[in-house]
């Protein structure tokens, strides 16, 4: 499997623009510039990007861990905080902080943490980001329909 997505440059980097597009159409004439990354501007930029593949990889993921034990996940809200920092000369995209809220019927948090943690390692995009990444969880144990008391 392939995806591909493509982006147009004009100018320089402190005043010059661009646009991203991707082959679906969810990206079309996506503007992004100097503004966009590094101030308030509307528009989005590469980290962005990144934080928005990164939550719905691992949401993905994670979600395809608790099927092979078992488990369905009635909500998985994931959100990826990611950082770009300047080191010298150079800018790294240092850390993707995961948030993740969680609720799982008939699954305790420690078996529900473990395989959120493997999860976060095994998500192709982690996989692809040479950063720190870290997870905060906040999971609420529920019931499963068979627990219910009627």
């Amino acid at each position: 499997m392939q995806r591909k997505a493509s982006a147009r440059w004009q100018g320089n980097l402190q005043y010059g623009r661009g646009i991203l597009n991707s082959e679906s159409g969810a990206l079309k004439d996506v503007p992004y510039s100097f503004t966009t990354r590094f101030e308030n501007t509307p528009g989005t930029n590469p980290e962005e990007l990144i934080a928005a593949a990164h939550s719905g990889c691992f949401a993905m993921a994670l979600a395809g861990a608790l099927a092979k034990k078992g488990f369905n996940a009635d909500t998985l809200d994931v959100s990826a905080t990611v950082s770009l920092e300047k080191n010298g000369d150079a800018f790294s995209i240092t850390s993707s902080r995961l948030k993740l809220r969680a609720q799982v019927p008939g699954l305790d948090r420690k078996l529900f943490e473990s395989i959120a943690q493997d999860a976060k390692v095994n998500c192709p995009v982690s996989k692809v980001l040479k950063a720190d990444i870290t997870l905060d969880i906040d999971f609420h144990e529920t019931m499963s329909p068979s627990q219910h008391t009627h």
